[in-house]
């Protein structure tokens, strides 16, 4: 009886409170938080006219990943389209990296690009895979 009348006061006092409140504290560091994922949507753009990279700047501006395959484009198509698209990308200060024949991708600011593909397309010129 005189552990319940002791309880109580310090139950009054607020020291009970603090001391479960520590033991939660605790409780909680010992658990690992999980960091929840986010799931990132990559666009895939095969432009046939020059009218579609309005479409591919949105898409950057709404910081998702562009990959820009322009395999098939005719050479101006493309260096128009290349031309383009880096200049968004220069302004929004994404970064860009041609990652196949004739396969550029165009990450926004908040991404970066990590590679080990030798940088070829300054040995060979950008739009090597065109047929001139």
């Amino acid at each position: 009886m005189a552990v319940k009348l002791v309880d109580k006061v310090l139950s009054f006092m607020g020291f009970e409170e603090e001391a479960v409140e520590e033991e939660t504290k605790f409780g909680r560091e010992e658990e690992p938080e999980e960091q929840p994922w986010r799931q990132v949507r990559v666009v895939v753009v095969e432009p046939k006219s020059f009218d579609e990279v309005k479409d591919i700047a949105e898409n950057l501006k709404n910081r998702r990943p562009v990959i820009v395959n322009l395999e098939q484009a005719t050479p101006e198509l493309a260096r128009r389209v290349v031309d383009f698209v880096m200049g968004a990308s220069f302004a929004l200060n994404g970064s860009q990296q041609k990652v196949g024949s004739g396969i550029f991708l165009f990450v926004p600011s908040n991404m970066d690009i990590s590679s080990e593909l030798k940088d070829q397309s300054r040995e060979k010129g950008m739009f090597s895979w065109m047929r001139t």
